[in-house]
Order: structure tokens, then sequence, then C-alpha cells
């Protein structure tokens, strides 16, 4: 089992930034892959972001430009920097845990945080 933690949310206007953190601890040992969800009311979950554990970023496209993953060197937190946010990028946030590389069909997420909310505002 992994524990996840993420931290970082809030409400900011139309053309902010904000930065979100994952914590990522317990039992990592089989664990690849770390990625960004999110999701709104009425919607399906969507993967924003993801970071393979050797450093291979993914991004969805609707993000793509504005929103940066990166890890610590520690590699126990992982980060997702958002600009130029806008509506469409309110949601709570997710980190989660895949057991394979992130661009794997076989990439299962069995472990996730709590959620963070971003809300914003126009």
């Amino acid at each position: 089992q992994v524990h996840l933690s993420e931290s970082g949310g809030g409400s900011v206007e139309t053309g902010g930034s904000l930065r979100l953190s994952c914590s990522v601890s317990g039992n990592t040992d089989s664990t690849e892959c770390v990625a960004w969800f999110r999701q709104a009311p009425g919607k399906e979950r969507e993967r924003v972001a993801a970071l393979s554990t050797v450093g291979h970023p993914y991004y969805a496209d609707n993000v793509k430009g504005r929103f940066a993953i990166s890890q610590n060197d520690a590699k126990d937190t992982v980060y997702l920097q958002m600009h130029n946010l806008n509506a469409e990028d309110t949601g709570i946030y997710y980190c989660a845990a895949g057991d394979v590389e992130c661009g794997s069909w076989y990439v299962r997420f069995n472990d996730w945080g709590q959620g963070t909310q971003v809300t914003v505002s126009s």
C-alpha cells in the first residue's frame, strides 16, 4: 500500500497559478508512476499529468504548456505546477500511484490521495 497526500489547492482568479504537492510514502517498491487526476461534479475523472519514477512526463492535451509535473530529488514528493489557470481547471485534484510505467496500457492506479480542491474564478 502506498500512501499519498495532496496539498496546495485553493482558490485563484483566471490566469493565476498554483503548485500542488503530492507526498508519497509507504510501500513504494512497486510504484513506477505517479499521476495527477482531476474531477468536477458530473464529469469523468481525467488524468491531467503523470510522471514515471525515472522522470518521463505525460500531459493531457488541454494542459500542455500550462502545467508541469516534477519530483524532488528524494523522489518522495511529486509536484504539479499550474499556470494560466481557467475555469475549466476547476475540480478536485488527486494524485495516485501506478504499478507500471505511466504510458503502459496495463497501468493501474490502486492507491489514491484524499484530493485537494482547486477553484478558478473568472
